[in-house]
This record gives structure tokens, C-alpha cells and sequence, in this order.
């Protein structure tokens, strides 16, 4: 009786001049090569032995610094503000400008006091703060002989200029308005990019892709220093977000690495972890780079410039390293569309084909409502915190990065739960997944907009970790989803849904955060858009597979590079192993 195992395995591969066998390899893999585990450590071996762990760890560092560079300008909004000399109290002084309705509204969490300290003449449209009471009038200012029946000299103004943040950017002021288009903007240029990528995945390859938008996002952030003028800082943070589309090479690099029964964790990690990226920049622009660099001596307008060098640097490094160590392929430096079983040239119309389906709609839908709700969460937090909840900037920083430090284990969480509901309840278990990611993300998420300024910053901490929990869970079983939608177009699904999670913080940048005139309420709203995306997920069918309430139509088959019928081959063959029966490859 001989059992033979996925590693034990011999086979010769011919893919251009390079000859491989499956034993070579430092993971177990199936026919297709792909890596049936995900052994995370395991980095040792030529990349002919270990093609798959160092694209899985070349895609996910490459897109967590590429997230770092996208977002690394928005924990610094305000001091960026303050350079360019658009906060609403630098541009109306507010001993000029004594009642600009920023000013008006304005009250500091710290002391209690207004800036309207006696009250203003309407609550939620004011247009002049209440005068000095008579009693308050009539009394004597406080001084060393006069202790008893008398008031500060503070307490006898009409107005309190002395209580405004440095920066006043509160909603309706230019200044909140610039910093939102920016953080809109940022997500804007990476649709068109994402869109295109599936098209140029398939005729240059995951490593050529990967290392030109790095390499285009180090120029770019490093350019960021040199920002002067409202304009330029939107026209750098467009430039930049096109790094953004590295995270449709980082999905598509791992399922054409690893096989069905780990692809969506292996997604899920890889993903995770690179949007990870978005937590960590909210540290480290402002607790290791921005503040030391004050500290140090640098004046603030200088401190933030010299901090997205940085960013710029790794960028380009990570870029070479990933251009001189990996492959596209377990067994080919280059990419070939064959490899999905698609024979027709790269072209256009496959997008055409591909949305035909109503389907990858929702789905990219169901994305712009995880994903791009993560990618307007990295805009607006800490600037939230620092205005709306009076932060410091540091305090801020890290209260914000909570939301991305989930990253760390939500999305990954994800994942497996996909995978784990698929092999226990075949493709409804992942529609599953998804329809309560989704639905919870909304729920936490209209929490959070219930959480106002006069609740201990705890409670909204404790409210956005949960929510956060969800938003990345709800990415990892979309990811969970992909890989099976229509494998020979998998590369142009990969780009469509990707590129659906930056419409979705398009949307959420200027129909919530940017019109509504409000610190809380469009946080609610967008969780109202949250919840309409996951109740359309009975609406996710397909003959081959089913649906939530519904099995596989009778007499439907799947397609030979089908991800389903690589798992059912793996599990007849895992049987007759089991039988001790020889199974000739």
C-alpha cells in the first residue's frame, strides 16, 4: 500500500526555461500547483522552492507601506492646515470676525466654557452670542484688595476668543471643506487605476504592476513635502491614492498562489494585514515621526514635511526588493492569462462581459460598503477626534488607529470564517458570512454616529473597535467570494470589486462626511447605506453554487478552473489516499 501526500508528490513543470517539480516545493500544493496551506513562517528556499509564501509576504508588506503612504497626510490635516493658512480663525481673525458661526457654536470640552459664554441668540442657527448679563456688569473685577462680590475680567466678555483650538476647522468652515475634498480625492484616484488593473495584471504580471505603482507612490508622498497651496495638497493626495490599486495585485497575487480551501484566508491575511497599514500611520506620522521631529527642534511646518520622506523611502526599497525576488506564478516569473483557463487575448470588453453580470455589481457594492467605509473611517477619524472631541493631536492619533489596528486579526477573521462556513455548508456558508458582516458592520457603525461629545472618549472607543471589527470581517468574506464569481476573469472581477470600495469612500467623502453640515449625523446616515448593501445578499445566486436559502441547481456543473472544483478533486483524491490507493499524477 503506498499513500502518496500533496509534498510527496513528483511531477516536472516546464514553464519557459524553468523546470520544477512539485516535491521542490516548500509548500504542499495541488495539480495546479497552488499552495494548499498557508504557513505563515515558512520563508526559507530559492523562489523556484517558495514561490508562494514570498508572493503572499511580498503583496501583503507592499500593500501596508503603500496604505501608510496613502493616508499618512490625513493624521496631519490640521497641522497641514495651519501651514497653508486655511483654519477658519487664520483666515477670519476673530477679533475682526467676532461672530463667523464656527465661532459661535464653538465650546471647549477641556473647560466647559463657550465662546458665547452667556449662551447665543438661537441654538442651532446663531447669529450673535447673548450680551454680558447686568449683574455680571455690575460687579467689580477681582484683584488683590477686591476678593468677595467681584468676577474675573473674563468673565465681563461678551465673546471668548481665548477658548478656540489653534486650528478651528469645525463643519461648514473652508477648512473642513478642503481636508474632506482632500480625503475624497485621495480615494477618487485609485477607482480608475483599480478599474484598470485587471487588464494590466493580465499583460504585465503581478510583479511589474506592483513595483510601478510603488515606485509612482514614493515619488508622489515625497512630493508631499513640498505642498504650499490648498490645491496642491488635494492635487498630491489624488496622486498618491493611485497607490491604492495595490491591493488588487495583492488579492489577485494570492489566489493565483493558493489553492481553493485557503484562498480566502490567505486573501483575507494578506489584505488584512496590508490594511493595517492604515492604523499604523495614524502612530507613526504623528507618536514617532511628527511629534519627535518637534521635539527635536524643528518648527511643526517643517516637522511634517520632512516626516513623509519617510514613507517615500520605504515605498521605493520595498519596490526593488519585490522586483528582484518574486515570481507572478509558482512556476513562472510572468504572469499568462492560460493559467485561469481563458484563452482570449486581454481586452477591454471583458469588462463589458464581466458587469453584465448583476451580480459583481452588488458585489463591488457590498465592498464600497466595507472597504470604502474603512477608507473614509482613515480620512475623517482623527480629525474628528481632534475637533469634534477636542483631542490632542497625539491622543487622537491613537484613539484613530484603533480602527485600523484591527486589521491586525478582523479581516484574517474573516477569512476563515468564509472558508470554515464553506466547508461546513458549501457556498451559502460564505453568502452567510458576508450578509453578517455586513449587517453588524451597520450596526456598530450607526452606533458610533449615537456617540456625541458629552459621553467619555471610552465609549466611543469601545463602540469604534466593534464596529471596526465587523467592517474588516465584512472584507474578507467578500474576498472569500471573488476568487469563485467567474474564475477565467478573475484578474477584472479582482479590479471591479476592488475598485467598488473606492467608490464607496467617493460616495460616503461627499454625500455624507462633506454635505451634511453635522459633527455625528453622517456617520449614521452611512450606516443606513451599509445596511441596504447587506440586505440585497439573497440576491447573491449562481446556479453552480446556490444562495443563502437556496442549494445548487439540479444538474449544474462547474467549469474545470473552477475553485470549487479544485477542492471537490482534492477531496476524491484525499479519500482514495485514505484507502491506501495509489494515485498516479
Amino acid at each position: 500500500m503506498i499513500v502518496i501526500s500533496a509534498k510527496g508528490r513528483h511531477r516536472s513543470i516546464r514553464s519557459g526555461s524553468c523546470v520544477s517539480t512539485m516535491s521542490d516545493f516548500k509548500c504542499a500544493v495541488n495539480e495546479q500547483n497552488k499552495a494548499t496551506e498557508l504557513p505563515l513562517l515558512r520563508l526559507g528556499g530559492s523562489v523556484q522552492q517558495n514561490p508562494h509564501m514570498r508572493a503572499f509576504w511580498a503583496s501583503t508588506i507592499s500593500f501596508f507601506l503603500a496604505f501608510l503612504a496613502w493616508f499618512a497626510l490625513a493624521p496631519l490635516a490640521l497641522d497641514v492646515a495651519i501651514s497653508l493658512k486655511i483654519c477658519e480663525n487664520q483666515q477670519f481673525p476673530p477679533a475682526q470676525f467676532k461672530t463667523q458661526l464656527a465661532y459661535l457654536k464653538f465650546k471647549s470640552l477641556k473647560t466647559g466654557i463657550a465662546y458665547c459664554q452667556y449662551g447665543k441668540n438661537d441654538a442651532k442657527k446663531p447669529t450673535e452670542c447673548k450680551p454680558v448679563p447686568a449683574d455680571i456688569l455690575a460687579k467689580p473685577i477681582c484683584n488683590s484688595t477686591v476678593t468677595a462680590g467681584c468676577v474675573s475680567e473674563k468673565e465681563k466678555l461678551q465673546y471668548r476668543p481665548d477658548v478656540l483650538n489653534a486650528c478651528v476647522c469645525t463643519p461648514g468652515t473652508d477648512c473642513k471643506q478642503v481636508l474632506s475634498n482632500a480625503g475624497t480625492i485621495s480615494v477618487i484616484g485609485t477607482i480608475v487605476v483599480r478599474i484598470a488593473m485587471g487588464t494590466l495584471l493580465e499583460r504585465f504580471g503581478c510583479v511589474n504592476c506592483q513595483t510601478g505603482l510603488l515606485l509612482w507612490g514614493s515619488f508622489f508622498i515625497g512630493l508631499a513635502a513640498t505642498i504650499t497651496t490648498p490645491w496642491s495638497f488635494i492635487l498630491i493626495r489624488f496622486l498618491v491614492g493611485v497607490v491604492g490599486a495595490t491591493f488588487v495585485t495583492n488579492q489577485v497575487w494570492c489566489s493565483l498562489m493558493f489553492a481553493s480551501n485557503v484562498v480566502g484566508t490567505a486573501n483575507a491575511c494578506a489584505g488584512g494585514w496590508g490594511n493595517l497599514g492604515g492604523g499604523v500611520t495614524q502612530i507613526l506620522m504623528v507618536l514617532v515621526l511628527f511629534q519627535p521631529f518637534k521635539a527635536a527642534g524643528m518648527a511643526p511646518d517643517e516637522a511634517w514635511r520632512v516626516a513623509m520622506l519617510v514613507p517615500a523611502v520605504l515605498l521605493f526599497l520595498c519596490a526593488v526588493a519585490i522586483k528582484l525576488l518574486c515570481w507572478d506564478t509558482p512556476t513562472a516569473r510572468r504572469f499568462d492569462v492560460a493559467v485561469t483557463g481563458k484563452t482570449q487575448k486581454p481586452s477591454m470588453w471583458d469588462y463589458v462581459e464581466v458587469l453584465k453580470d448583476p451580480k459583481v455589481v452588488l458585489m463591488a457594492m457590498q465592498y464600497s460598503a466595507c472597504f470604502g467605509t474603512e477608507l473614509a473611517m482613515n480620512n475623517v477619524l482623527a480629525t474628528h477626534f481632534r475637533t469634534y472631541f477636542q483631542m490632542k493631536a497625539g491622543d487622537a492619533a491613537a484613539l484613530a488607529s484603533s480602527f485600523g489596528l484591527m486589521n491586525l486579526f478582523a479581516r484574517s477573521l474573516g477569512g476563515i470564517l468564509s472558508d470554515k462556513l464553506y466547508m461546513r455548508f458549501g457556498f451559502r456558508g460564505r453568502i452567510w458570512a458576508q450578509f453578517l458582516a455586513l449587517f453588524f458592520e451597520a450596526i456598530f457603525l450607526f452606533g458610533f454616529g449615537c456617540v456625541d461629545n458629552s459621553q467619555p472618549w471610552y465609549v466611543a472607543l469601545i463602540v469604534l473597535v466593534c464596529f471596526s471589527m465587523f467592517v474588516q470581517i465584512a472584507e474578507g468574506t467578500t474576498y472569500g467570494i471573488v476568487p469563485f464569481m467567474n474564475p477565467k476573469q478573475l484578474p477584472i472581477i479582482s479590479a471591479l470589486v476592488g475598485a467598488g470600495g473606492n467608490l464607496g469612500a467617493m460616495i460616503a467623502g461627499f454625500a455624507f462626511y462633506g454635505a451634511i453640515d453635522d459633527a455625528i449625523l453622517p456617520f449614521k446616515v452611512h450606516g443606513c447605506y451599509v445596511m441596504f448593501f447587506a440586505l440585497l445578499s439573497p440576491m447573491l445566486y449562481w446556479p453552480e453554487y446556490g444562495g443563502m436559502f437556496h442549494g445548487p441547481a439540479a444538474g449544474a456543473a462547474l467549469s474545470e478552473t473552477s475553485p470549487a472544483k479544485e477542492l471537490e478533486q482534492e477531496t476524491k483524491k484525499a479519500a482514495k489516499e485514505d484507502e491506501g490507493v495509489e494515485v498516479d499524477l
